[in-house]
């Protein structure tokens, strides 16, 4: 994939988020860590549509859904602010499921695309070269 210079990238997974800015011109990738940003604890009742038991969602899980909603909240208002232009987002399935339900429409007419695979923590030339192999 060719990331326009600009372009933000988001990468999470049900505990963090990671925010990059490209500052490299096409066809060349040089992402640049933003500052981490402050998630609003958990949107409420997002993960609560569940019980805990041997065949639902635990504790963790709910937590987890919890955060990939608050971050689809900030991403939205993020873009709705006039921050984000361009935006490709990293994830690993289940959370960019849950992230999708909370995305104001408005960021999917920005969006670049989505990479499924968690990346958080990984080194920033291996997020740069997962998006070079899309």
């Amino acid at each position: 994939m060719i990331l326009p210079n600009g372009a933000t990238v988001a990468v999470l997974d049900g505990e963090s988020l990671q925010l990059f800015h490209n500052r490299g011109h096409e066809p060349s990738i040089d992402l640049v860590a933003l500052p981490t940003p402050q998630i609003e604890g958990g949107k409420a009742g997002s993960g609560g549509r569940h019980r805990s038991s041997t065949a639902n969602p635990d504790d963790k899980r709910l937590a987890e859904d919890n955060f990939a909603a608050a971050c689809g909240v900030l991403l939205s208002k993020t873009v709705l602010d006039g921050n984000i232009e361009k935006l490709l987002i990293i994830a690993d399935s289940r959370t960019l499921g849950e992230l999708r339900r909370h995305l104001h429409p408005a960021v999917h007419q920005r969006l670049l695309g989505e990479i499924v695979k968690n990346l958080v923590g990984r080194p920033k030339r291996d997020i740069e070269a997962s998006i070079e192999a899309v």
